[in-house]
Order: structure tokens, then C-alpha cells, then sequence
């Protein structure tokens, strides 16, 4: 049942962040392309991020909802949570993996204000966030290399400009319907990470415009069914699960823009997969389990409310027997 997840709450937010430090302890954390983001636990290595998402997302969803009043009224029962994905935000920095926290922050901040946040404390701490993230993009050398090869890719197509170039090149060569299944010539080692990062690239080049199209049809409906079940939820006064299936749609939503944006030459390069198509165990399994999540609230939502026996009086007793 989804109520044993709203109260576990805090344990989640408690467990995410305990996660997201194991990864940069000595030893335990594992380097890939510089960052350090995979947790080793034996023969298995877990992308810390994806678990602590969904993780801080329980935690959020069942905060707004037993400190509803505090949210609504009072600026420290908006900020309390905040502090909480900072923290998470913050570690991600320091692995880095910038993409995650923007998306992580991103749905947190709007459960928070579906949730009965008001518009100041709201826009402030986006605001303070979108600061930060400028500030963070700035300071960091190879941030800053992204950001100049994103602006201007053709002046340096064998250097910072490589990866966007190829992608814009396998997108461009697909044209309307695509070279066909399996025909990528961009995926051969042409485009770096083409099966993770870049996958929708390889999928542009195979199918066309027609095929990413539907391919974009595809999320809308699954991001819009997410919705709706958020929306029954809360006309069920079931506020937790409304919350949680809603900030899943948000998870969804924000990372398939921004992969696609990446992929296609409108956002600054970030290493966000695309859910349920690019390669990767963590980000796989982890989307399973919040859709497992949303199909079970579904479930709740259509389930008939159980009815309340009510005690037969002496007389309903009589009547029953005559």
C-alpha cells in the first residue's frame, strides 16, 4: 500500500543523503569520464542519483501533506524541506553531476508549490537556485568549456564542439522517415555515448522526424496518464499520492526535455539518460519502480472505498428477525 511509503518519509530523505555521501567516501565511489557517481556494492555498481531522486521525492510528497498548515503559512515550513534537497543538491555537486541536481530541485520545488507554497517563497528560491546554477556553471572549467562549445559547436568540431556536432550531423541524417532500423552510422563510434546520453540522437538518425515525433507522443501520454492519476488522487483526498505521482510526472517530463534539448543543440550538454530508452541499470530500474508506484496508486484510486459496518441496534436485530 502507498501509505506505508508516506511514512517512511523521513527515512527516505535520511537514506538518499547517506547514498549520495557513501559515493565520494575513498574507495567506495566509483570514477567515470571524471565524475565520480557509481556506488560499487559487489559485483553490482548503482548510480547513487536515481535512487536518491525518487527517494527525496517520498520525502517531499509526505512532508507536504502532514505539514500542509506550516507550508501554507509559514515561510520556515517552506524552507525546512528546501534545506533538505539542498543538502542532496549540494552532494551532487560535488560529484559533479549538475544535470541531476537541476532535475532533483526542479520536481521537489514544484510538489512544493502544488503543494499550497506561496508565490514569493516560490520564485525566490527558484531565483536563488537559478543563481547558483550560473554561479556553479561558471566556476568549474569543464562547465565552462561546455557552455562555449555549446554556443558556437562548429568553431571547434574536433574539440569541445565534438559530441553536439556529431549529434546535430545523425539528427540532420534522418530527415523524414530515417535511414532505418539499425543503419546509424553515428552510433559507430562516430558519436561519443550514443547508447546512454545520445541515444535519442541515434533514434532521430533510424527513424526521422516521423519516428521522434512519435517517440515524444509516446512520454507526453505516459507524462499525461501520470497526471491524471495525480489528479483522481486528489480528488480522493488521498494528498500524498497525488503529490507523488505528480512530482513523478514532473521527474519525467524534466528529464526527457532536457535530454532531447541536449541532444539537439537547444540546452547546454548534461549526462541525463533518457527514461526507459537509453542504456543504464540504475536509471532503468529505478524508473520501473516509481512507475511500479504510480500503477499501484492507480490501483487505490480505482479500488471501491471500504464500507464502514455500522453496530445494529436492538431494534435493527428484531426487525432482521421478524
Amino acid at each position: 500500500p502507498s501509505e506505508h511509503w508516506r511514512q517512511l518519509g523521513p527515512m527516505t530523505a535520511l537514506l538518499a543523503l547517506v547514498l549520495l555521501a557513501l559515493v565520494l567516501v575513498p574507495g567506495m565511489g566509483r570514477e567515470v569520464n571524471g565524475s565520480v557517481r557509481w556506488l560499487r556494492l559487489g559485483g553490482f555498481s548503482l548510480q547513487v542519483a536515481e535512487p536518491a531522486r525518487l527517494l527525496m521525492l517520498i520525502y517531499v510528497a509526505g512532508y507536504a501533506t502532514r505539514h500542509a498548515d506550516d507550508l501554507q503559512q509559514r515561510a520556515w515550513g517552506f524552507f525546512k524541506p528546501m534545506l533538505v534537497v539542498g543538502a542532496a543538491a549540494g552532494l551532487l555537486l560535488l560529484q559533479p553531476d549538475f544535470g541531476s541536481a537541476v532535475v532533483l530541485t526542479t520536481i521537489c520545488l514544484a510538489v512544493l508549490f502544488v503543494a499550497g507554497a506561496r508565490l514569493l517563497w516560490f520564485f525566490g528560491v527558484s531565483l536563488l537556485v537559478g543563481g547558483l546554477a550560473i554561479v556553479a556553471a561558471l566556476a568549474s572549467p569543464y562547465r565552462l568549456a561546455r557552455i562555449t562549445g555549446f554556443m558556437d559547436p562548429w568553431s571547434d568540431p574536433y574539440g569541445s564542439g565534438f559530441q553536439l556536432t556529431q549529434s546535430l550531423i545523425a539528427i540532420g541524417s534522418g530527415e523524414l522517415t530515417g535511414v532505418g532500423l539499425g543503419s546509424s552510422m553515428q552510433k559507430l563510434f562516430y558519436l561519443p555515448e550514443a547508447h546512454t546520453d545520445f541515444v535519442f540522437a541515434v533514434l532521430a538518425e533510424e527513424f526521422g522526424l516521423l519516428g521522434s515525433l512519435a517517440l515524444v507522443a509516446l512520454f507526453a501520454a505516459l507524462i499525461w496518464r501520470a497526471l491524471l492519476v495525480a489528479k483522481q488522487a486528489a480528488l480522493l483526498q488521498r494528498m500524498f499520492q497525488a503529490y507523488l505521482c505528480f512530482g513523478f510526472a514532473v521527474w519525467l517530463g524534466a528529464q526527457v526535455f532536457i535530454n532531447i534539448g541536449v541532444n539537439m543543440g537547444i540546452l547546454l550538454t548534461k549526462g541525463l539518460t533518457l527514461p526507459l530508452v537509453s542504456y543504464g541499470r540504475s536509471s532503468l530500474i529505478i524508473t520501473l519502480i516509481a512507475l511500479g508506484l504510480l500503477l499501484r496508486i492507480d490501483y487505490e484510486n480505482r479500488k471501491p472505498a471500504p464500507r464502514k459496518r455500522r453496530k445494529a441496534t436492538g431494534r435493527g436485530r428484531k426487525g432482521a428477525r421478524a
